[in-house]
């Protein structure tokens, strides 16, 4: 239910990692205590990321499922038929794999047919070099048409309580034609967690420049989300559990969600998330969450 999410471990705009050793006791505590799967990407720490899970699945990879993502340029390697075989041979040597789980588009490119990419990712999983793949930060616009030329097994996008845009829709729509659905920042960038308050100086990528931050970090926004937090926090007390696996909780509650991820370079962090795919919230729980953030 909750993977490992291996963002943060590329380092870069999530800031410098304290060591890969750290890094790579983060993950095995995540998967000591029951996640049995990573998902990275070529451009985390511009492969970074990789290198380090591929260090912290050495000997692990049974039962262990490793997706990672193909980016479009200039961030990525690209999504011509070409540019997409080469990421995933890069991607695999990173990772000391012959093969992935999951290979997925790591958000749309404009400037080429999503046909002829997804006709390439395609042609991967017919050479064996991932078992399947998907998309991310997609709508159905996008689905439907990769559905046409080949089933498309997961859609990986942002699901918070802070950010429900794929709930009513989306969700429902991947459910019916058999799509997964794997959550990203069900914490939504640190806000959820409850370690960030009105007297919180961000000064990270968070704060953005010329108010050009997330969404979720803007002046005004911002507390109002401090608000609901807060209120959050009030029946995670209740009701004897943790302000985050409360959040991430809610997440993998909601029909149609596969499963969520949740990244820390903190291992007591990875542990405690990896808990929460354990738990079961009643309902009368869920409906006065969904009325605080209504």
């Amino acid at each position: 239910m909750v993977g490992y999410g291996a963002w943060e471990a590329g380092g870069g705009m999530c800031g410098e990692n304290e060591s890969d050793r750290a890094v790579v006791d983060a993950i095995h505590a995540g998967l000591d205590a029951g996640m049995n799967w990573i998902d990275t990407a070529e451009v985390y720490g511009r492969g970074r990321s990789e290198e380090r899970v591929g260090r912290a699945v050495k000997g692990r990879r049974e039962n262990l499922l490793v997706f990672t993502k193909v980016a479009p340029q200039p961030a990525g390697t690209g999504f011509r038929p070409e540019q997409v075989r080469s990421a995933i041979l890069g991607s695999l040597r990173r990772l000391g794999l012959d093969h992935v789980d999951l290979y997925q588009l790591h958000w749309p490119d404009e400037s080429i047919s999503v046909e002829e990419t997804w006709t390439a990712m395609a042609a991967l999983q017919d050479e064996g070099l991932t078992r399947y793949v998907g998309v991310s930060n997609a709508d159905w616009g996008l689905v439907e048409a990769c559905l046409a030329i080949r089933h498309v097994d997961s859609v990986q996008n942002e699901l918070s309580l802070l950010h429900q845009d794929d709930r009513e829709g989306l969700l429902v729509s991947l459910d019916g034609a058999g799509v997964g659905y794997l959550a990203y920042s069900p914490m939504a960038l640190g806000l959820l967690t409850g370690g960030i308050t009105r007297d919180t100086v961000i000064s990270d990528w968070r704060a953005g420049r010329g108010g050009a931050g997330p969404e979720l970090f803007r002046p005004g926004t911002l507390e109002r989300n401090l608000d609901l937090v807060e209120r959050l926090r009030g029946v995670a007390e209740r009701i004897g559990i943790s302000l985050p696996t409360l959040a991430l909780r809610w997440v993998i509650e909601q029909p149609g969600v596969t499963a969520a991820i949740a990244g820390s370079r903190n291992a007591d962090h990875a542990r405690s998330n990896a808990g929460a795919g354990d738990l079961r919230l009643a309902a009368d729980v869920l409906v006065e969450i969904d009325r605080i953030f209504a």
